[in-house]
């Protein structure tokens, strides 16, 4: 590989299926870029791409189609949650002092 390309991988996953593409784009490629360009959405029909929220080894990328990659990365397509984390550790905890209340 000559220093004009880079190998990044791009990662997406349900909880039941998951892809990992491994590519080889021309340096200076965006975050952005690089989902585009991996055709996850082939495997993945649901997924916007051009829209989708993007991270970078478990961090997410503010400005995905500015941020230009390094050798190596790995590229997370994120997809929405279904609930709010906070609302569900509040539920959970609610259970909890119910049950508690009962013993």
């Amino acid at each position: 590989m000559d220093k004009q390309s880079i190998a990044v991988e791009v990662a997406y996953a349900l909880a039941d299926k998951q892809k990992l593409i491994r590519l080889t784009v021309p340096a200076g490629t965006t975050v952005r870029q690089a989902a585009l360009r991996s055709g996850m959405d082939a495997h993945f029909p649901e997924v916007d791409l051009a829209n989708a929220p993007l991270g970078i080894f478990g961090k997410a990328v503010a400005k995905p189609d500015e941020r230009v990659l390094e050798e190596g990365e790995r590229v997370e397509i994120y997809r929405p949650l279904i609930a709010d984390p906070k609302e569900v550790r509040k539920q959970r905890a609610a259970k909890a002092a119910k049950e508690k209340a009962g013993e």
